[in-house]
């Protein structure tokens, strides 16, 4: 007997995230039990990720270390007609399956607002430029939740492999290919260490200063390493 592929694909890099994997595996299980396939692509943790994970994904794959590389990796293994890529520290709506199925009923691809998981009030400014960003580029992000139809995804050449920028070079295609996204007001809500860490003001500095260089064409291997 044939069996049918899941109506969607989660695909989750990770890199020595086991302290911050549980809340994602935890809401995924419901979308399991609604028959989609969970898949964690691991890039070579020391932390305990691979055991974190446990019987909560449907498929562990290991890949060389890289964001790209590693969504990559797992979307050549999906067999959903419906890729998700999800940070592994977030936390997603209850029916985000029925959601993005709702968003793909006339775009071929689509995010989700987003919200930073801190408290501080800059975040809040933050996250709703982004946001508002996102709506009037149509250029997205993956702290948004990027979901596609696998055949657009394949058709575009998957993610460039890239160190940095590889969610806006792969939305820049997507736009061209399939017209702009679903923007769904329903949000993903990502972790804010980077940003508390680093500081808001100076992340916030940064990140515009990598955005309008890779705008003007510096390449993505040294942007990376302004960003570490």
């Amino acid at each position: 007997m044939t069996v049918p592929p899941p109506p969607l694909s989660v695909v989750i890099p990770a890199l020595n995230e086991a302290d911050h994997l549980d809340d994602l595996l935890d809401a995924l299980m419901p979308l399991r039990r609604r028959g989609c396939e969970v898949i964690l692509v691991d890039g070579g943790s020391r932390d305990g990720t691979v055991a974190r994970a446990g019987d909560r994904v449907d498929r562990v794959l290991t890949s060389p270390r890289g964001r790209a590389l590693q969504m990559n990796a797992g979307a050549a293994e999906a067999r959903a007609g419906v890729l998700w890529f999800l940070h592994a520290d977030c936390r997603i709506p209850d029916d985000a399956d029925a959601l993005i199925q709702t968003g793909l009923a006339d775009r071929g691809w689509g995010r989700f607002d987003v919200r930073l998981s801190g408290s501080h009030p800059l975040l809040r400014v933050v996250e709703s430029l982004m946001n508002i960003r996102s709506c009037l580029t149509g250029i997205a992000t993956g702290d948004q939740g990027l979901f596609m139809r696998t055949e657009i995804f394949r058709a575009a050449g998957g993610f460039a492999e890239i160190p940095l920028m590889e969610d806006i070079d792969l939305s820049r295609r997507l736009k061209r290919a399939a017209g702009r996204p679903a923007c769904l007001r329903h949000r993903v809500v990502t972790s804010s260490r980077r940003w508390e860490q680093r500081g808001i003001l100076r992340t916030i500095v940064l990140m515009w200063c990598l955005r309008g260089a890779y705008a003007l064409g510096v390449s993505p291997s040294r942007l990376a390493r302004w960003y570490r």
